[in-house]
């Protein structure tokens, strides 16, 4: 078995085991979340990414097994192109790449986690939609996010192959991130309205499925009569997942723009959505106050899409990884004081129909 195999089969045990860990133990009875417990969980799987990083930034090389220069000129080739090591110098070299590694997880996993935002706002008017009751929200949310642990280490390697066979994807995910970048903008001021009824997903499982007419506690399942029946429950988790994916086709071009390593893309990918759940509990209480994070998030998109569009000129110009983490970073920071500064303008919504 391949050390990349190994470091992964092992990296995708331990967040397993840290989330039924979360579920059994810490969540075994369903309840409200508090704003207290919220902050105390986000600043638990951020520091958990940081210290992720920090295994990254002086063992990197376990990933993919590098031993010598050889190895390393290798992985450089397939996965960092633009990567400047130094001939002949083993030690120097790996020195470069640890640090460009680590740069490129931590990078995206603040891409991932600040789009994130985005998915948030839509899983709450689902749960607002459906009626769900609050003390079932971290249940729903515990295996959404486990399915989309698979569905986006599939996106992801699959989205991989596709990049280092055919270089020239990445121009479109460029102008398609600088597209969804504008149209947030342009729209950051209409007021979302979900009917999740009529949603043709829902239309769909309805027609096939025997769906219950009410929740029944937190199952998702329910037997009646000697027959199976789907709960609104499942028809909520579902259409969250559904929702992820969406949403996973703007952020998994994004990080593509920090890097082609698909296990980075994944890790960051999985520390991101391990946190979204408490990022949800947290963000659904103070949401209100940071009316800016949208446009935040639309220059985002449109600055990620430009320098995968530019990536060549970038890097010929001597732009480095780390330059994208400082960007990011300050984005979301003065979305956050803008919108604590600024106060909010009263506006007529628009509405989508």
């Amino acid at each position: 078995m391949s050390s990349e195999m190994i470091f992964f089969g092992g990296f995708c045990i331990l967040i397993l085991a840290i989330l039924f860990f979360d579920l059994m133990v810490v969540g075994r009875k369903d309840h409200i979340i508090s704003f207290k417990e919220s902050l105390l969980w986000t600043s638990v799987w951020v520091s958990v990414a940081i210290l992720f990083y920090l295994l990254l930034l002086f063992h990197a090389e376990k990933l993919h097994g590098i031993t010598n220069l050889q190895n390393l000129m290798a992985v450089e080739k397939k996965y960092a192109p633009f990567l400047k090591i130094i001939p002949g110098n083993y030690i120097e070299s790996l020195d470069i790449y640890r640090k460009n590694l680590g740069a490129e997880f931590i990078t995206g996993y603040f891409v991932e986690y600040s789009l994130s935002i985005d998915n948030i706002f839509v899983i709450m008017m689902i749960l607002s939609s459906f009626a769900v009751n609050e003390k079932y929200f971290k249940h729903v949310l515990f295996w959404g996010i486990l399915g989309a642990l698979v569905l986006r280490g599939i996106f992801i390697f699959a989205g991989s192959a596709l990049v280092q066979r055919f270089e020239w994807i990445l121009m479109i995910f460029g102008a398609f991130l600088v597209y969804q970048g504008i149209k947030i903008f342009i729209q950051r001021n209409k007021e979302e309205v979900t009917e999740p009824h009529n949603h043709w997903l829902v239309k769909y499982l309805s027609n096939h499925f025997p769906i219950y007419k009410r929740y029944v506690r937190g199952h998702f399942f329910v037997r009646k009569d000697r027959k199976t029946y789907l709960t609104p429950l499942l028809l909520v988790l579902i259409l969250i997942e559904f929702t992820d994916l969406i949403f996973a086709f703007d952020s998994i071009p994004a990080i593509f723009s920090v890097t082609r390593d698909p296990f980075v893309v994944f890790f960051s990918n999985i520390f991101a959505i391990i946190g979204l759940r408490s990022l949800f509990f947290l963000l659904r209480k103070v949401v209100h106050m940071f009316h800016y994070l949208k446009i935040g998030i639309a220059f985002l998109l449109a600055f990620i899409g430009i320098k995968l569009l530019l990536h060549e000129w970038l890097y010929a110009a001597g732009f480095k990884t780390i330059y994208s983490l400082y960007i990011i970073l300050a984005t979301l920071l003065i979305s956050i004081l803008a919108s604590v500064i600024i106060p909010q303008k009263k506006i007529t919504p628009t509405m989508d129909v």
